[in-house]
């Protein structure tokens, strides 16, 4: 038995479906600790990311360990905080706030989860050039884990085009020129790329539809997706069906949760038993 405590939460709006909680419990239960991860849900309670001072503030006040942060506020919650990681600095979101003797210290797992799902699924594939869907806080993290990956030419594509240029512009002063740029047409993108990500909410079971027309998919693209609640998204279904490689939200769900137990508990978890235990939650 340790003598580890952990308090815990997870801020976003529309969060009542996550695995976050479970998973983090039950790993802090296999490993003899007492730990506790709450849902704070701006939905439930009609709040949004204006709140976002005054929770951080009660959760200070109640000696929380930790928060996870999702969306849509990876980003809004940067102002707030004391100190970034290099990583969360380098990509400016935030997922993962551990407060820590009076000060609030923001990082990013989202990269490495993400990083660590494409190895295991996609390790093999061609990369020249890919098409990326949303520049939100998820899709910088992904962004840098892509360049990182070796992705030649990354097309962002997002409903709010100067977030997409500006993604761009981060990328390539820390990749290099030409590494990144911001999407105008779609279809000639798809039809250059070798692969597809989403990190739009498009696909979740609150947000049915595809990100991209089913019409710009083809057998010989590889498609990845971070939407994990359904795992089976219409774009994967979809892609699926043509014969395309595809990698599930899955694996960064549980390797950006690895990785944030870590910094909240000071233990390194079991991954592989967290990832047996999200498979078993999800069959």
């Amino acid at each position: 038995m340790s003598n580890i405590t952990v308090l815990a939460g997870l801020i976003g709006a529309g969060i009542q479906a996550s695995r976050t909680p479970a998973l983090h419990e039950r790993e802090g239960d296999a490993q003899g600790m007492r730990y506790l991860y709450r849902l704070i849900d701006l939905d439930a309670l009609k709040l949004d990311s204006s709140a976002l001072p005054d929770l951080l503030l009660a959760a200070e006040r109640m000696d929380f360990t930790g928060l996870n942060i999702t969306f849509p506020c990876k980003q809004a919650i940067i102002p707030l905080l004391d100190e970034l990681s290099p990583e969360a600095s380098g990509i400016g979101a935030v997922n993962t706030v551990v407060l820590k003797d009076g000060k609030r210290i923001g990082h990013n797992t989202d990269c490495l989860g993400f990083a660590e799902g494409f190895h295991r699924g996609l390790g093999d594939v061609a990369r020249k050039r890919v098409v990326q869907m949303g520049a939100g806080g998820a899709g910088a993290a992904v962004a840098h884990a892509l360049l990182v990956e070796g992705v030649g030419m990354l097309s962002i594509f997002d409903v709010e085009v100067s977030r997409a240029e500006a993604l761009a512009d981060n990328l390539n002063q820390h990749f290099g020129a030409g590494r990144a740029r911001a999407g105008h047409d779609l279809a000639i993108a798809m039809a250059e790329a070798d692969g597809l990500v989403n990190t739009t909410p498009m696909g979740m079971a609150k947000l049915p539809g595809m990100p991209v027309p089913v019409e710009l998919l083809r057998s010989a693209l590889w498609v990845a997706e971070i939407v994990y609640f359904p795992l089976e998204t219409e774009l994967l279904r979809n892609a699926r069906a043509l014969g395309c490689r595809t990698l599930d939200g899955g694996t960064m769900a549980v390797f950006q949760a690895v990785k944030a137990f870590e910094l909240f508990s000071g233990v390194a978890p079991d991954a592989q038993r967290m990832l047996a235990h999200f498979q078993s939650m999800n069959h």
